[in-house]
């Protein structure tokens, strides 16, 4: 698109946007005549957001490209269309909407409610400044149509997003997501999209009754903490997100001592001023927590990522930097998973077979050893939570269990069909307990499990890169026949799907006691790659097998990285 061709599409932007600040900002973006105000202009004329993962997600600012009250009104009017026309109940059922912290969420939850009354719709008003796994369970205990949060999870502070839930309370799947997206094409002029004012008798406010019913849900299931969480020291933080008020009230209504709070990151901040990047899998971002623990003598800290859904672990480790060593998600995952199907087996009438625990395809392959071992079915999806969640649809005879993808998320309980940091938080919190009955640490339990099923290292690797496309179509043009010196013995391309899984643009390298899958990364620029190593520990120590595993990986990565290059 030339220069002049931008400048008139912008100026067509500013005629018909409905929001004075946006169109105000746009106006002075086009009346700088620097390089840099034009590259601007540019990039966010180069498209349209569309939908990514479950949603919408970029930076705040005006232009199709971008988060703002233009693209939110549009979405929101696509939503209500698709609703209306495939659901002739969603008009009463209603929609559930909820908002966190980031910049301008207020506003974009404000106007997604507006628009949906304005399109006769209900619509479910949750409080301000909430997790989204509050927005998760609230859909199926409202019995409503779908809902919509405003959050850019742990995205940067500029950004926000408009993540969508289908009526079971899970994320959009296809074809949902592209039969939105073809609304929002043509959904006309944003001045034509009724708007209802903000006091509409369609939008009724939740209350604190909402953040009870979700709380006593994750304790009925999970159960009120052993009796040897009275000695259990753990810091806390929420990362300035929105977890921090609903975390506390779960830990004291479940019965664990009051965590040491990280007070510098306990209250919402968009601009999260004490952490470089708000993801608690970034290094340095867990820094204050673990100082926090170092001087109380905690056990364990955990955090959650600034909408809540996600969790972080760290435990006592005296050769880590600070004292404390933060688990992977697939640690977590294997640990949650043996420890959730352990309560089970010893629950009256529970049939195991029928037990189902879930992961990706990028996720370690711990958890369905662990599964096989206590009896249980496990299945595998493409990454995403709302693949996880659903796995028991396509079995007859299996109950959720369990679900875990490598990203820090984990399903604990039936009440939230995503995932959920605050649930999450508190099995984590029950494990630790029980370990600790048994005069062990949470690291011990782990250090169990892989002395059973063999040593698993796993490891990222991630290429910052807009050309996703071109990286993908070269590796399946010239697949490779060795990496680190071991064979390919297998290579797996996902894009047409297998009998299992949906189409998917990802690739899976088999190598013997060892894998790679790469795939482009559904909400940034990049390309990931996801390393695993296994070394059994039969015949020798546990700390020999992962000195061998941590060698093997370094070829790996080494060989991994080249590949990508």
């Amino acid at each position: 698109m030339s220069p002049g061709d931008v400048r008139e599409r912008a100026a067509d932007w500013i005629a018909s946007d409905i929001d004075e600040h946006d169109k105000a900002e746009l106006a002075a973006l086009l009346a700088d005549e620097s390089p840099q105000a034009a590259a601007e202009l540019a990039d966010r004329f180069a498209g349209r957001l569309t939908f990514g993962t479950a949603g919408l997600r970029g930076a705040v600012a005006a232009g199709p490209n971008r988060m703002n009250t233009a693209t939110v009104t549009a979405t929101t009017a696509a939503l209500a269309s698709w609703l209306l026309d495939r659901d002739h109940g969603a008009a009463e059922s209603g929609v559930v909407v909820g908002c966190d912290a980031r910049h301008r969420s207020d506003e974009f939850a404000a106007q997604t409610a507006r628009v949906l009354a304005g399109a006769g719709i209900r619509v479910h008003m949750l409080p301000s400044r909430e997790p989204t796994p509050l927005l998760a369970f609230s859909i199926r205990h409202l019995r409503a149509a779908a809902g919509v949060m405003i959050t850019a999870s742990h995205n940067p502070a500029a950004d926000n997003g408009y993540k969508l839930y289908l009526s079971d309370g899970a994320q959009i799947v296809p074809p949902a997501d592209t039969d939105i997206e073809a609304a929002i094409a043509v959904a006309g002029p944003l001045a034509g999209i009724p708007v209802a004012p903000p006091d509409s008798p369609l939008i009724t406010r939740q209350g604190a009754e909402m953040m009870q019913a979700y709380l006593d849900a994750i304790i009925t299931e999970l159960g009120h903490a052993p009796a040897s969480a009275a000695w259990l020291r753990f810091a806390y933080t929420p990362l300035h997100g929105v977890a921090g008020g609903l975390a506390l009230r779960a830990f004291a209504q479940a019965g664990f001592a009051a965590p040491d709070v990280v007070e510098a990151q306990l209250e919402p901040d968009p601009d999260f001023p004490t952490v470089r990047f708000p993801n608690p899998e970034e290094p340095g971002a867990l820094d204050l927590a673990i100082a926090r623990a170092r001087r109380s003598g905690a056990d364990l800290v955990i955090a959650n990522d600034p909408d809540g859904d996600r969790l972080a672990v760290a435990v006592p480790d005296e050769q880590a930097a600070g004292g404390y060593r933060q688990l992977t998600g697939d640690q977590v995952g294997a640990l949650l998973g043996a420890f959730l199907l352990k309560r089970l087996a010893a629950e009256p009438g529970t049939v195991m077979s029928q037990q189902l625990v879930v992961s990706t395809v990028v996720s370690g392959s711990l958890l369905p050893k662990i599964a096989a071992a206590a009896g249980a079915q496990y299945a595998q999806t493409l990454t995403g939570f709302k693949w996880i969640v659903r796995a028991a649809e396509l079995r007859s005879d299996a109950r959720f269990a369990f679900g875990y993808e490598e990203a820090l998320g984990y399903a604990v309980t039936s009440a939230v069909r995503d995932k959920d940091g605050i649930s999450a938080a508190l099995a984590v919190l029950s494990l630790a307990a029980v370990a600790r009955s048994a005069g062990e640490s949470v690291q011990d339990a782990y250090d169990a499990l892989e002395v059973q099923h063999g040593v698993h290292l796993n490891a990222q690797i991630t290429l910052p890169t807009a050309a996703t496309v071109d990286v993908m179509s070269r590796l399946r043009a010239t697949a490779p026949a060795e990496l680190a010196g071991q064979p390919v013995t297998s290579v797996t391309d996902y894009s047409g799907g297998t009998w299992q899984l949906p189409s998917a643009d990802m690739l899976s390298y088999q190598l013997p006691g060892a894998r790679v899958v790469i795939r482009p990364s559904g909400t940034e620029p990049k390309i990931k790659a996801y390393l695993e190593v296994v070394e059994l520990a039969t015949g020798r120590t546990l700390p020999a097998a992962r000195q061998a595993a941590a060698e093997r990986m370094g070829r790996l990565r080494s060989a991994v990285a080249d590949l990508l290059a």
